[in-house]
């Protein structure tokens, strides 16, 4: 379900707003003029997304084009027994830390949801959102199909989504700013930058983290949008926010640092930047996992590694963190599905009996 266009589901969201007697609000949609000028430029965000798209195509294209079929199939095969049964360990880490996106979202929200139940709304959303792509219609669909069962409203899980949101840009604000800083000089020799640009984008991302603690922790606040009003998470929950999101994108990160080519120099904590910024490029892509977008500016940082070895970790990454993922998903919800219709049969048997 596309939350986005569910006007009078999202209005139900209104019960939210008991929970929030005192504290700031800040209104995303306060004036109707304001609204239209936002909507006249609302295409300059879609032509950003196309472009980046589109040159980062054209950029995976002019590198892979010195690469054989023969040799990408080499480099996707090199792996080792040691480095997939890691990638898979990360894998399985970072999707952990995904369903305490939706714990910490519970718990925001004073709601009590079974952990199993918790575990796979979240882990089969993800798995088929970032494989798919259109987050708001495929992972709010499955979140829906399964926490409405346990009695949510849309206007609830379209609210647990928003905080599980902001629990992924804590986690990639920190990561970024810390890994920034601390591996300057080898992140500006990678990418031909300056030390100074490098620490100062990182020291900016850590104050916009620290600003939004601070501002957080100071008295209750909350945000609205039209007649939805959401309380935010205060010091302590965005503080394990944070904790959560920095596990979850380490662990994926690791999962491909672990697949580069055996002998690779380069350190994990400037590995970690690469990454954050590849995958900060693909979400503003709006492609699918970031697909072509995330692989071009990973091969264009790595440039000094063989450029067929990369490409086949990066490929290899894709089938361990996506496709392996997207299908134990699909397998779970047809369990899933398959069992609430027993249970539902069942329950109907007794109620004629």
């Amino acid at each position: 379900m596309n939350f986005a266009g569910q006007h009078k589901q999202v209005e139900a969201a209104e019960a939210l707003a008991s929970e929030a007697s005192s504290g700031e609000t800040v209104d995303v949609e306060t004036a109707r003029p304001k609204s239209r000028m936002g909507g006249r430029y609302a295409w300059l965000g879609t032509i950003a997304s196309v472009a980046i798209f589109g040159g980062s195509l054209f950029v995976l294209w002019k590198l892979v084009q010195s690469v054989t079929w023969a040799e990408m199939h080499a480099a996707f095969t090199a792996a080792s027994a040691e480095q997939l049964g890691l990638a898979f360990a990360f894998v399985g880490l970072s999707y952990l830390f995904l369903t305490c996106y939706d714990a910490l979202a519970l718990r925001q929200l004073r709601l009590k949801v079974p952990y199993r139940t918790t575990a796979l709304a979240s882990f089969t959303s993800y798995a088929v959102s970032f494989t798919l792509g259109f987050p708001l219609l495929t992972a709010g669909t499955i979140r829906y199909w399964i926490y409405s069962s346990k009695g949510l409203s849309a206007a609830k899980i379209a609210a647990l989504t928003v905080i599980a949101g902001f629990t992924f840009w804590l986690g990639m604000g920190v990561v970024l700013g810390l890994s920034l800083i601390v591996e300057a000089g080898q992140l500006a020799a990678l990418t031909f930058t300056s030390i100074a640009l490098n620490q100062g984008i990182g020291f900016g991302a850590l104050l916009a983290v620290v600003a939004y603690l601070l501002w957080v922790s100071l008295k209750r606040r909350s945000v609205r949008v039209r007649s939805w009003r959401l309380e935010l998470p205060g010091a302590s929950v965005s503080l394990s926010q944070m904790v959560v999101g920095i596990g979850d994108v380490c662990a994926a990160a690791a999962t491909l640092w672990v697949l580069l080519p055996a002998g690779t120099s380069i350190g994990f904590t400037t590995f970690l930047a690469i990454y954050v910024l590849a995958a900060m490029l693909g979400i503003a892509s709006n492609a699918p996992g970031g697909i072509g977008v995330f692989e071009a500016t990973v091969l264009l940082a790595l440039s000094s590694l063989p450029r067929d070895q990369v490409l086949g970790s990066l490929l290899l990454f894709r089938v361990c963190y996506y496709l392996v993922p997207f299908v134990i998903a699909l397998a779970m919800l047809t369990v899933y599905e398959i069992a609430k219709r027993a249970r539902d049969a069942k329950a109907s048997r007794d109620i004629q009996a």
